[in-house]
């Protein structure tokens, strides 16, 4: 299972998506398969899809996001990112909990090209959707009072 950073990054993500996306035809899904082919079958983190999934999803997909960990970098930076891009997933994000940053990539021409790195809001060109990646890596801060009651 994936630790703790990796889930709470997800959770945050899925929030920020659900709420970016209130207003647009495309709907964001937490680790669903996306059926491919017959040999291929791939669970992203987050996805987001702009047609009506039934039960797995089998065509491209808008936007695929993948939170990298130490035992997952390969897969998401070679071999899912060249599936991703074969596929014309139209957006490819890797977000870098351990360096606090993410890559943003979008098809053209049938290519991923970097389009955005860092640790600020990033705006997607579909549904008005902007992801501020800076507060996704920033820890919820616990405050504690103390009641002296009488």
């Amino acid at each position: 299972s994936p630790v703790s950073v990796h889930q709470r990054i997800m959770w945050k993500l899925a929030r920020f998506i659900d709420e970016g996306l209130d207003n647009c035809e495309c709907e964001g899904y937490p680790e669903l398969d996306w059926i491919i082919d017959e040999k291929t079958i791939l669970r992203p983190d987050i996805a987001i899809y702009c047609e009506e999934i039934e039960e797995y999803a089998k065509t491209p997909l808008k936007l695929i996001i993948e939170i990298i960990s130490p035992s997952t970098v390969l897969k998401d930076e070679d071999i899912k990112f060249k599936i991703y891009e074969r596929e014309k997933v139209e957006y490819y994000v890797l977000v870098y909990p351990d360096f606090k940053k993410v890559r943003v990539f979008k098809l053209k021409n049938g290519k991923y090209d970097k389009v955005f790195e860092g640790d600020k809001s990033y705006k997607f060109d579909f549904c008005n959707l902007e992801i501020d990646f800076g507060k996704i890596f920033k820890k919820k801060e616990i405050f504690t009072r103390l009641c002296y009651c009488s």
